[in-house]
Order: C-alpha cells, then sequence, then structure tokens
C-alpha cells in the first residue's frame, strides 16, 4: 500500500470523535485511569486520515488523536458525482469492509464508524457493508485501507497501456 505524504498545513480539517474509551490498568497501589480517543480527520474534498490518541484526561487524548490522523492522512480518489471509482474491500485485523459506489441521489449508506470516514473524506454517494468485526477502531481503519486502494481512471488506463474510453467502456 502505496502512502503519499499530504502536506496538513494548507487543508481545512474537520474533525469527528468517533469513540473514548476509559481504560484501567490496576497496579500495587490502585488503578489507573486512562483514556483512548479515536479521531478521525477530513476536509471533505479527497483528505482523510484516523488518529488514536491516549491521555490521562480526555481532552488531551483528544488532541492527540488529532494530532496521530493528521500523520496519517491519505488521499481518496472520487468520480464526478462524489462517490468512489470503483467497488472495494478494505481489510484490518478483523474488521473487513465493502464499498460500493452508487448513483446519484444515494447518500451516504453506513454504519456509525465507516459512516465518519466517508463523510469527512467528502463521499456524498456510498453504500458500506461492514464484515466481520464490529469493533470501532478496526472499522475505521479497514474503511481507511479500502479507500486508499481506489485507483482513477486514468490510473488504470496508464497501468493497462489503454485509454481511459476503453476502461470506461
Amino acid at each position: 500500500m502505496k502512502r503519499t505524504i499530504i502536506d496538513a498545513s494548507q487543508l481545512e480539517l474537520e474533525e469527528k470523535v468517533v469513540s473514548i474509551k476509559r481504560v484501567t490498568k490496576v497496579v500495587k497501589g490502585g488503578r489507573n485511569m486512562r483514556f483512548t480517543a479515536l479521531v478521525v480527520v477530513g476536509d471533505g474534498n479527497g483528505h482523510v486520515g484516523a488518529g488514536l490518541g491516549k491521555a490521562a484526561e480526555i481532552p488531551e487524548a483528544i488532541r492527540k488523536g488529532k494530532e496521530d490522523a493528521i500523520k496519517n492522512l491519505i488521499e481518496v480518489k472520487l468520480d464526478d458525482n462524489n462517490s468512489i471509482t470503483h467497488d472495494t474491500i478494505g481489510k484490518h485485523t478483523g474488521a473487513n469492509v465493502l464499498l460500493k459506489r452508487s448513483p446519484e441521489g444515494t447518500g451516504v449508506i453506513a454504519g456509525g464508524p465507516a459512516r465518519n470516514v466517508c463523510e469527512l473524506a467528502g463521499i456524498r454517494n456510498i453504500r458500506t457493508k461492514s464484515l466481520g468485526s464490529n469493533n470501532k477502531q478496526n472499522v475505521v481503519l479497514a474503511t481507511i485501507d479500502a479507500l486508499s486502494q481506489l485507483k482513477s481512471p486514468e490510473e488504470v488506463a496508464r497501468l493497462r497501456g489503454k485509454s481511459v474510453e476503453e476502461i470506461l467502456g
């Protein structure tokens, strides 16, 4: 999987907190409470990323998660009706996410974690199905994996040595 580095300083990034979990570590003196925040950031125009932040306080965990998400930004190939260019399946550990392209007017048909990623990526028409694990963190990362696999018709035509018209039919 090829990841290109994106300069986040020029993007107007929006953030959504997908989940906040309280984790406890039992130590000799009692219990240590910490928080884990799963954050998705995107500009609504083809850039999206997810990150995990861990800290003793919730706001600090969210801030760290946002910073991590900005470091992991990917570019998403969209077609002319704000859908994906082709169907794809993303995998991360036990979670598989199927993304299907849809015509104009379909809207975002997706469950919670996958919906957050699709909306922040700027996708307006898509159908998704979460297969396997429904762990929020794994579903988000599987959705990002699926979006990173997308290729534009121009890329496919260049790889196959054909014209774009031959690829699109």
